[in-house]
């Protein structure tokens, strides 16, 4: 069994659909520490000047140290949602596929959201769905198992019973594998090669928000750039 774990983000990049996709179950670590200027709670999107950063502000003052992502509250005094649905309609009005997806997103926008992790989950669902991915999930909060960074990695791996880690390029930094090998779980590294695609705006901007190709291409054509 192909497992892969990434902490929840906020409109995730292609590749992190990509490493989804290609795994039979992905553990949500959903319940590590909160990291400041992290894609936890901000994503890119295009704009007709460019690019810009959808940031969801959090009530993290002195909280830091002892700040799980999954207790992480939205600071809702601030019209984050506002600015992020207007991101949304004014930059992506003419795209292809907008007014398909736009009704979701105006309602999504349109709610009140306490916490991040259920803003995560609910549209981390949606956006799976859109891709056709029926990868299983699972949440390392309701694993409870014990551990810090590599360790928690390879325990999660052991509890879940996988045979294949499928990690993100950055675990080179931290993995051992010989750790890996002892347990008889095999690792790889998921390198994923950004496609280009013709977006909603001039030009190219990679490494944005997976949103952006669901908007410009449409489901079908989004899903064609993870195979």
């Amino acid at each position: 069994m192909i497992v892969s774990i990434n902490q929840p983000a906020y409109l995730p990049w292609l590749g992190y659909f990509h490493r989804i996709q290609h795994s039979d179950l992905h553990i949500v670590l959903d319940d590590v520490q909160f990291e400041k200027n992290s894609f936890t709670n901000r994503n890119k999107m295009r704009t007709n000047e460019g690019w810009t950063w959808l940031s969801v502000p959090l009530l993290t003052k002195g909280k830091f140290g002892d700040l799980a992502i999954n207790t992480v509250e939205i600071a809702n005094e601030r019209p984050w949602a506002r600015k992020h649905w207007d991101t949304l309609r004014f930059g992506y009005k003419k795209a292809a596929h907008f007014a398909e997806e736009a009704p979701y997103w105006e309602a999504i926008f349109a709610r009140t959201w306490e916490r991040l992790i259920d803003l995560q989950r609910e549209t981390l669902t949606h956006q799976l769905e859109a891709l056709a991915i029926t990868t299983e999930l699972r949440f390392s909060s309701n694993l409870q198992v014990e551990g810090a960074k590599a360790d928690l990695v390879l325990n999660l791996c052991k509890a879940v019973g996988a045979t294949v880690y499928l990690s993100g390029p950055f675990g080179r930094d931290y993995l051992d594998p010989a750790d890996f090998d002892e347990a008889g779980i095999e690792l790889r590294f998921h390198d994923y090669t950004h496609p280009t695609y013709e977006q909603a705006q001039p030009g190219f901007e990679p490494y944005m928000a997976a949103l952006d190709a669901l908007l410009a291409l449409g489901r079908e054509g989004a899903k064609e750039l993870l195979a």
